[in-house]
């Protein structure tokens, strides 16, 4: 959450922008994104002298989506409950002939989130029982389970999400893919997606030893665990690892375990209001 754009998304997203060619980059780049990703975007392709769209669902945070067309990004918004984000995103593609950075189907995006584990491995120095990490699209969920597989096996990898968006911890127990229910919503808006991807799921399915939930009240005091206790301000997306821990899904006693706070993009007003215990969702 202390990144360049307010959460860890920019690292997949320059990470592919990086691997993009000259030609490619003058086209510019398209994705979908509820906001953390496309602030990684936006700010990713001014980094390397591109252009992006972003197709964000209307009901995003307002600030998310004034900060995306702060750093430059064109928005396109969509109604989440009526019409498919990918289906707009491949109708700008049809348009402009951009091309696509997604959240995390692509592998250099993957290994872009991956150093985030890569990061945890090197600041613990010890040995680390569990990570407990925020997943919506499961990239960053998909990205921790390959690094501690191959870097340190021990580790078993949870994927956390809000208790309404469980489709990560439905799948894994259903062993496919699961969409969560149309109409519902969580103050979680940053992992409020519609099925596991393909790709993650893929990965997920292999790799990740279960899933986590975490109730909106929950999340709220988590929020406010991390502000009293670590002064850090957090969108309540980035805490449903921690809200997890925090309400006894997670074994403890004499283990090492991790999580990650992956975002801190949140107004002030909104802040206080979800510390406060009201809800936007």
């Amino acid at each position: 959450n202390l990144q360049r754009t307010g959460a860890f998304k920019i690292r997949g997203a320059l990470s592919r922008m990086n691997g993009l060619s000259e030609a490619e980059k003058a086209r510019g780049v398209v994705s979908y994104s509820s906001g953390n990703h496309a602030l990684g975007l936006a700010r990713s392709a001014r980094i390397t002298g591109s252009t992006a769209v972003v197709v964000m669902p209307s009901e995003a945070p307002g600030a998310k989506i004034e900060a995306v067309r702060g750093l430059g990004a064109e928005v396109v918004l969509y109604e989440r409950d009526s019409e498919d984000s990918a289906e707009v995103v491949a109708k700008v593609i049809a348009q402009t002939g951009r091309v696509e950075v997604p959240p995390s189907a692509h592998p250099e995006v993957l290994a872009g989130a991956g150093t985030v584990a890569l990061e945890l491995l090197e600041d613990t120095k010890a040995r680390l029982d569990s990570v407990i990490a925020p997943c919506g699209g499961g990239g960053l969920t998909a990205a921790t389970a390959a690094l501690m597989a191959e870097d340190s096996p021990q580790t078993q990898v949870f994927a956390a999400e809000p208790a309404l968006f469980d489709d990560t911890k439905r799948s894994l127990a259903s062993g496919e893919r699961v969409a969560n229910p149309k109409g519902q919503r969580t103050i979680c808006d940053a992992i409020m997606t519609p099925i596991p991807g393909e790709l993650t799921f893929s990965i997920n399915r292999r790799l990740l030893a279960g899933g986590v939930t975490a109730s909106d009240a929950e999340v709220r005091a988590a929020m406010r665990f991390a502000f009293e206790h670590f002064r850090i301000v957090t969108e309540p997306g980035a805490v449903v690892g921690l809200a997890a821990i925090l309400n006894g899904q997670v074994p403890m006693e004499g283990r090492s375990v991790a999580t990650v706070i992956t975002g801190g993009n949140i107004d002030t007003a909104r802040f206080a209001a979800l510390l406060e215990g009201e809800s936007d969702a």
